[in-house]
């Protein structure tokens, strides 16, 4: 997870994606009111945690399983059903093709379809979108934008999209600029578009979770919060409930703040070499403070990780994923 945030480079003005985030797979939460037996089921999960991370009620996603046979749960020797990751994606999947309008009838079909193309037809098409995606970024065409991006999660999952479009398009920009072949404009402009995506799916996804709230916030000096969106977004697919404070968020604040919103950890983000001692400093003084886990992800975990242990914080590995199991071990191992 620490490579999850926009950095302002100190050398010129253009700001580079880090996330680490070439292995990125969202695993869904073990949800705060199962029970341990449910934890223990090998990353399976009963109904109403499905129908709280995908939005369809246990009544229809039963229909979809009788009369279409589009999923195929396992049962446990008492009957109940639990569904896999793999379940779940399906699922996904399914509503993308119905907001397309694909009947249920048909869906089978529309699958099978999908998972028979290759994977070099998938590496084509991915390489077609960060072409567009370009040319609209560098014309400033938020229309063009819009349908590039909608085409895209009409295909794929979000964390496909991210992982094998998004990712690799943001760190292309970067270096365009650093080469002179783009302006700094451009890079905001996206910026600002996809913030706005990512802001409206995480509400969406936050509304579903019920686990434990996490504050998270940029360090000081980090202006860029599209990583730490990524971040919760992620958060909130494993059941937590993220309260997003944004860029260049003052550490003094947060202990308060974590104690009006229940939170149950802090998360931050950051990029920049910090000036002197005075960044771990006051991070020490917020754990004090606090009385809570203190976690923090991009490359200033990775290159002041002894400070930061010193000062009791919690440098967070790579990928997002591994930093999310630290986060959940760390709340399991408090509670």
């Amino acid at each position: 997870m620490p490579d999850f945030q926009y950095c302002i480079t100190q050398k010129s003005p253009s700001f580079t994606l880090y996330f680490g985030l070439y292995n990125f797979r969202i695993i869904n939460v073990k949800h705060a009111q199962s029970s341990h037996s449910d934890r223990q089921s090998a990353g399976l999960f009963p109904i109403r945690t499905v129908a709280q991370l995908t939005g369809i009620n246990p009544v229809t996603l039963r229909a979809w399983e009788r009369r279409y046979g589009l999923i195929e749960p396992t049962r446990t020797e008492k009957g109940h059903r639990l569904y896999s990751q793999a379940d779940v994606d399906r699922i996904n999947r399914i509503l993308l093709l119905l907001d397309q309008g694909v009947a249920l009838s048909q869906m089978d079909e529309a699958l099978n379809r999908e998972r028979g193309m290759p994977e070099g037809e998938h590496a084509d098409l991915w390489s077609r979108f960060r072409d567009r995606l370009v040319g609209a970024i560098a014309r400033f065409d938020e229309d063009g934008l819009e349908r590039i991006y909608n085409e895209m999660l009409a295909l794929y999952p979000l964390p496909v999209v991210i992982q094998r479009i998004l990712v690799p398009l943001l760190r292309y920009i970067g270096h365009r600029w650093e080469r002179g072949e783009g302006l700094v404009a451009e890079e905001h402009f996206f910026h600002v578009f996809l913030r706005n995506k990512l802001g409206a799916q995480f509400h969406h996804l936050r509304h579903r979770s019920q686990g434990p709230v996490l504050l998270a916030a940029c360090l000081p000096g980090e202006q860029h919060e599209i990583g730490l969106l990524l971040f919760a977004q992620a958060a909130a697919e494993r059941g937590f409930r993220p309260v997003i404070l944004g860029a260049d968020q003052p550490l003094e604040e947060l202990a308060e703040v974590a104690r009006r919103c229940h939170a149950a950890g802090i998360v931050l983000s950051g990029g920049l070499d910090p000036d002197g001692p005075a960044l771990f400093t006051a991070i020490a003084t917020m754990v004090r403070r606090g009385g809570l886990p203190v976690f923090v992800g991009g490359r200033t975990a990775e290159r002041h990780e002894t400070e930061l242990e010193a000062a009791g914080a919690l440098p967070l590995g790579q990928p997002l994923e591994e930093g999310l199991a630290i986060i959940e071990r760390t709340l399991e191992n408090r509670g």
